[in-house]
């Protein structure tokens, strides 16, 4: 099934950079439909172990206190978190090489987009092999709200 704007195959989205996505967590964020469809199941969110770690350090650093805890929680037992082994390193963001764990772990987990606000990954956007849909978090947003129609 060909992606659309409006759709999401199998329900796979990778997403990059969690101090971006959690932006998406503040109950007054204008990206909080981000997070909540993904509490919902509208959306699977593709990582890999070095991914949630990140996770992990940045809601640390930038949440409130117990926040991290919280969620970390849900995305530990989340059905909607697909972990991914990176068996391949594509190398493919070279201005901002730790940028990659996320392309490796969207293409990995054959994601449908790849969620990005970072102007490194305009690198990887014109690749035809590997192909990967990268998008920022308001397109995400708009993708998200189309959903509900």
């Amino acid at each position: 099934m060909p992606t659309t704007e409006h759709s999401i195959k199998n329900k796979h989205a990778g997403c990059y950079r969690f101090k971006r996505i959690a932006r998406c967590i503040g109950k007054r964020s204008r990206f909080r439909p981000i997070w909540n469809a993904f509490i919902n199941g509208d959306f699977q969110l593709i990582i890999s172990e070095e991914i949630i770690h990140e996770y992990e350090e940045i809601l640390n650093e930038y949440s409130a206190p117990g926040a991290a805890d919280l969620v970390m929680g849900i995305l530990s037992e989340s059905p909607d978190v697909v972990y991914k082994r990176i068996f391949y390193a594509w190398r493919v963001i070279k201005s901002d090489a730790d940028g990659n764990k996320f392309f490796d772990a969207a293409i990995a987990g054959s994601a449908d987009y790849l969620i990005t606000n970072d102007a490194h990954f305009n690198e990887a956007k014109d690749l035809t092999f590997p192909a990967m849909r990268i998008i920022n978090a308001d397109k995400f947003l708009e993708i998200i709200e189309n959903l509900k129609k």
